[in-house]
């Protein structure tokens, strides 16, 4: 007897009793998921792979009841499974409806593994329709490869279906293979499938409808593929849905549902499916022949809004403009039709009517749209500016358009804050277009309308504000000051800054009004973004507006910015050069550009002169800017008498032809030399003219400089290459000699010897001429006092040096004989008893004689004649008879060679004949007494013995 057979209480456990209790187990736990602490769905996909493994390995040895344990537990499972996809407690992640997914698919698994009891009816068709919906769930997870797996499992279970359950399952099986194939790419094999399932599906409505749909879903997918299968017809499977679903009766209106459409509503489908494939084939006509079609079908009320936006595209396809609108129209009005699906229709209805049409599209699209009318309105003119806006009719076709109160309000709210601000963009760059080409009077518009989509919060100040501005600069180019000041001032209201201040001047340069944009420039200056570069900016644009004195001002107060390490947008030296430039435009302005050339000149020695002017070939450009506008500006006021000015800037031009301190520069020794002149020239010529006597140091310094001039001198003469150069080079050491000389008389009398060698030295020179001799010899003559040594050694040296040349200058010996006569005449006078004075009248006479008539100046010739003759009635008043009658001949012999004195020149022979007899009668008389004529004549008491007698000397005037 058995062990079992004598203790009923203890038996053994049934095989694989471990296997069922730990299948049990899980089980349990997927059916707990509304507990407190339920296990994660990842967790009993791993706990199922495991119970699998396991069953598996221990198949071949089920027993029956242990299969029919197992068919429990699965149906358990997969009914706990369908109550976890109708819970909304778990969660929905990816990676959990992944493990829900397996943990579905455990079910049929477990059923293969236990095979099919006898006692399951229908035990193979329960375990394909697990798989089927199990491989479904997979499929709307996108894994069309674990679908396939589990439709490849089922289908060998229901391969030969004999009852009605088992057909169903493989028609479900062959459409969700054909859908898995579809999904794949693999459109053939979908087809093939969809095929195979044509006698199963036969059987009954359902079924047909299901195949309808299988076709309409491969159709759709291959309507979709890019690039499609050429061997699969996207049109011939939704004409095959199409017909499908035509063989079905009419179901009742209550048996449609969300998820379950009704036959019309399928029908529809695979009309649009249609029209969608024949308009991307361009068959515009069977587009319009299926929406005929379908509006016969479900009626115009029902119709979805594809249809009509499909029939738009074909009527404008086929050109027809008219029927397209009416198909805008209609959808404009189809309350079921989305926001995007107007306006869609709107952009393919403009691209082709063009903008003309845009403002009655806009203002529909207005009254429909509202949620996305913003964006609507955006994407519309984004159209009509994309088709072109370089017309003025067409720019202000987009103003009118986007101006419209009904446009606007569609922008309304926080909302629409992104949309407002393309539409603001989207009208800038418009405008912008036309402001470069210069259509101000367009563009002006468009900024102004573009205004209306900048909101009123603080956000939107600052572009409010360069809106204004911009609008300010349009206003100012069409000449129309008034509306842009009012512009300027309210962007200066919204925000104050230096740019607002700059427009202000450019409107008042405009109205030539200068004293308010002088204004205007102090105020830009205390703006907190003030930049010196804008004084640069005004300064171009006064000069652009003749405003000399805005212009003036500016680089005025620019250059009181200057200051050590500042940066700033010119160099010093380039405003300074400006604004003297400016200022000699203007008349009166010599003292204020001898002030900024003191400036430069001051600059020039604090930085140093590559430090100021800069290095190179620019640094000398500027250097010898101002000095060459320095000298020019002496010369110029030199000719309007201005010497004090004329001094100074002569001065100042030597400082910049010397590089500061460098007198020994090769190119500019010359003119250094000429401007030291010059200034000592002016100096003593403002003295003269003002009669004010200069003061010691003014002598001191005009000495200096002549002798800093007087060491250059020698690179003025050999330098030169023409008669004029040269000419320009003797004109320049006589003035250096000639002041000199007066510098030295100013000192005291100890400078006479000093002023003779300096003159001697002059006349030694090449650049010595007869006429600068004679100057110098005039000057001596006429010092206070008078410097005869100076004045006689010049006279002569100018005699003798006009002589010597190959065409004598006789106006110039002339005047030099006159001269040395007067100043021998004042030597007489002072005490001298020498015959110096007839000695210039003989050497005169020997100059004269063999002359051609009118060579020898002919006043001069007369002055000489009448001045001797008249010397002869000196002499006879003072008893000298011989004196007189010497003088009367010099007289005489002067006149024969003067052409106007002939007419005298018989009286003169006839008077010097009479008191020749007289004085040869009175000498013998005296020769008598033993006495000299003259030396009796001169005895007190003595009678009267004078050439008078009865005939008087004539004197000559």
């Amino acid at each position: 007897m058995m062990i079992s057979e004598l203790s009923p209480e203890y038996h053994r456990p049934p095989p694989h009793a471990a296997h069922l209790t730990d299948l049990a187990r899980v089980v349990a736990d997927v059916e707990r998921y509304d507990a407190p602490d339920p296990s994660p769905p990842e967790k009993l996909a791993a706990d199922f792979r495991r119970v699998l493994t396991n069953l598996g390995s221990a198949a071949s040895s089920l027993t029956d009841p242990c299969r029919l344990q197992i068919w429990k537990l699965a149906t358990r499972l997969w009914n706990a499974v369908v109550d976890r996809a109708n819970s909304a407690a778990l969660a929905r992640g990816p990676s959990a409806r992944a493990a829900e997914a397996e943990i579905r698919q455990a079910a049929p698994e477990i059923l293969l593994l236990a095979g099919c009891p006898d006692e399951v009816p229908l035990a193979a068709a329960k375990a394909a329709s697990f798989f089927l919906r199990a491989g479904q769930e997979w499929l709307d997870l996108g894994r069309v490869d674990l679908a396939t797996a589990c439709f490849e499992k089922a289908t060998p279970l229901v391969s030969a279906p004999a009852a009605e359950e088992e057909r169903d399952v493989l028609l479900g099986l062959n459409l969700a293979r054909a859908r898995a194939a579809s999904d794949a790419g693999d459109q053939s094999l979908a087809v093939a499938l969809l095929g195979r399932s044509k006698p199963l599906a036969s059987a009954s409505p359902k079924g047909t409808r299901s195949l309808a749909e299988g076709y309409l879903s491969v159709g759709e997918a291959a309507l979709s593929a890019k690039p499609s299968d050429p061997a699969v017809g996207a049109s011939s499977l939704i004409t095959e849905a199409l017909d499908l679903f035509e063989k079905l009766p009419s179901p009742s209106p209550s048996s449609a549902s969300p998820k379950t459409p009704n036959l019309q509503q399928q029908k529809g489908r695979c009309l649009r499916y249609l029209a969608l494939e024949r308009l991307e084939a361009k068959d515009h006509e069977g587009v319009l022949r299926c929406v005929q079609v379908s509006r016969a079908s479900v009626g115009q009320a029902n119709e979805h809004p594809s249809m009509g936006f499909m029939a738009l595209h074909a009527w404008l396809g086929t050109g027809n403009l008219a029927e397209a609108e009416r198909e805008l129209e209609r959808i404009m009005a189809n309350a079921n039709a989305p926001e995007n699906v107007c306006v869609g229709a709107a952009e393919v209805y403009l691209a082709s009517a063009g903008s003309e049409a845009a403002r009655k599209v806009l203002v529909a699209l207005a009254a429909r749209c509202r949620a996305g009318g913003a964006a609507a309105a955006v994407r519309v003119v984004t159209t009509v500016v994309d088709g072109g806006i370089g017309s003025p009719g067409r720019a202000r076709a987009i103003g009118e358009l986007v101006s419209d109160e009904r446009v606007v309000a569609l922008f309304d709210g926080p909302a629409n804050t992104s949309h407002r601000r393309a539409m603001h963009t989207l009208l800038w760059n418009c405008g912008f277009e036309h402001f470069n080409a210069k259509n101000y009077d367009i563009c002006a518009d468009l900024f102004e309308t573009s205004m209306l989509y900048l909101s009123r919060e603080d956000g939107s100040r600052v572009r409010r504000a360069q809106c204004l501005r911009v609008l300010a600069v349009c206003y100012l180019a069409l000449k129309r000051l008034d509306r842009a000041h009012e512009f300027v001032n309210e962007a200066d209201k919204v925000e104050h800054n230096a740019h607002c201040a700059f427009m202000k001047i450019k409107i008042h340069l405009q109205k030539n009004d200068e004293d308010e944009a002088i204004k205007q420039i102090k105020t830009m200056m205390g703006c907190i973004d003030f930049n010196p570069s804008s004084l640069m900016l005004t300064t171009h644009e006064a000069i652009a507006c003749k405003a000399v004195r805005v212009a003036v001002a500016s680089l005025t107060f620019l250059l009181g910015l200057y200051s050590p390490g500042k940066p700033m947008p010119e160099r010093e030296v380039t405003v300074l050069r400006t604004l003297i430039e400016l200022l000699r435009r203007e008349q009166g302005t010599e003292d204020e550009i001898l002030k900024y050339s003191r400036r430069a000149k001051l600059r020039m020695s604090d930085l140093g002169v590559e430090d100021f002017f800069g290095n190179g070939p620019v640094g000398t450009r500027e250097l010898n800017w101002f000095a060459g506008n320095c000298w020019n500006m002496g010369r110029r006021v030199a000719k309007e008498q201005k010497y004090d000015l004329s001094a100074e800037f002569f001065e100042l031009a030597a400082e910049f032809f010397g590089g500061a301190s460098n007198d020994e520069g090769d190119g500019n020794r010359p003119t250094l030399c000429k401007a030291l002149i010059m200034s000592v020239t002016s100096m003593l010529q403002a003295e003269e003219l003002n009669n004010s006597p200069l003061s010691d140091s003014d002598v001191k310094k005009g000495v200096e400089m002549l002798s800093r001039a007087g060491k250059l001198l020698p690179s003025i003469w050999p330098s030169v290459s023409v008669a004029s150069d040269q000419a320009e080079a003797n004109n320049f050491m006589f003035l250096h000699t000639f002041y000199s000389y007066q510098l030295l008389d100013r000192m005291d009398t100890s400078a006479h010897p000093q002023q003779l060698q300096l003159v001697k030295n002059f006349a030694s020179s090449k650049a010595c001429t007869p006429s600068h001799l004679l100057k110098l010899g005039k000057a001596a003559s006429e010092g206070t006092p008078p410097n005869l040594l100076v004045a006689e050694f010049s006279l002569k040296a100018s005699i003798k040096t006009a002589l010597a040349s190959h065409s004598p200058n006789y106006r110039v010996i002339s005047a030099a004989l006159r001269n040395l006569a007067c100043l021998a005449g004042l030597q007489d006078l002072s005490g001298s008893k020498s015959d110096a004075v007839y000695d210039v009248y003989r050497q005169a006479y020997q100059i004269m004689v063999g002359l051609r008539d009118g060579e020898y100046p002919c006043e001069e010739g007369q002055w000489l004649a009448v001045t001797a003759w008249n010397k002869s009635y000196l002499a006879r008043r003072l008893n000298q008879a011989s004196v007189g009658i010497k003088w009367m001949k010099m007289g005489l012999d002067l006149s024969r060679h003067v052409e106007s004195m002939k007419q005298y020149t018989a009286d003169m022979e006839q008077c010097l004949e009479y008191f020749q007899k007289l004085f040869h009668s009175e000498a013998g008389e005296h020769a008598l007494l033993g006495k000299n004529p003259d030396e009796c004549s001169q005895q007190e008491g003595a009678p009267s013995t004078s050439m008078s007698g009865s005939m008087s000397q004539p004197v000559l005037v």
